[in-house]
């Protein structure tokens, strides 16, 4: 697996003042290898949630690990699932989706805790199949489109967990199986002078 460290690919897209989207388009080579060992070995669940009058099961399956280095370890590297330093945060928390198909999604949402932040840099590697990324304010508005390949890594930065909802939306084309790595800091953390300063770069 090479990482673009450099994030030469990075596209820049600003939502308003205060909040933006950064898409680092294959900023991991070799993500088939990190998806199967993922897929083989961490610790997936069916989660439930009440919805309305009942309890339904969530289109997707889940794994969770709150001290990152717990994480499955890649074979070739022997280091815990990479994560990109880039920013300058003390990413320490991993939340793994896995959709099976095209039937799978995720709704309207803000990451939680990270919603209470009243800025935050949060990274989602996806690997596996091409899938559509959506991102639109809180309330109404319209939705910024992000189709997302297996390596790309897609930032939400600034007031996107406060202002603004994302999700990943079922579809009616066919798509095989994608995993979603979304890593993220302890709500107690502010965003350091180091990684504001980077949030600008071309």
């Amino acid at each position: 697996m090479v990482i673009d460290a450099g994030f030469r690919s990075a596209e820049r897209i600003r939502l308003d003042e205060n909040s933006w989207i950064e898409h680092v388009h294959g900023w991991l080579d070799g993500h088939e290898h990190l998806m199967r060992l993922l897929m083989d070995t961490a610790s997936w669940e069916q989660r439930s949630r009440w919805m309305y009058n009942r309890t339904v099961q969530e289109p997707r399956h889940t794994a969770e690990y709150p001290v990152i280095a717990e994480a499955p370890r890649t074979s070739c590297t022997a280091s815990p699932t990479p994560c990109p330093p880039h920013y300058g945060r003390p990413y320490t928390r991993l939340w793994m989706n896995w959709y099976r198909d095209h039937n799978d999604g995720a709704g309207w949402h803000a990451d939680r805790p990270q919603h209470k932040l009243v800025e935050t840099v949060i990274p989602v590697l996806g690997l596996g199949a091409t899938r559509r990324f959506l991102i639109k304010p809180d309330g109404s508005g319209r939705s910024t489109v992000i189709e997302t390949r297996g390596g790309d890594l897609v930032v939400m930065g600034g007031r996107s967990q406060t202002d603004y909802k994302h999700c990943v939306p079922k579809q009616k084309t066919v798509a095989g199986p994608r995993l979603s790595l979304n890593f993220s800091t302890e709500v107690n953390q502010s965003v350091p002078a180091r990684a504001t300063s980077r949030l600008h770069h071309p």
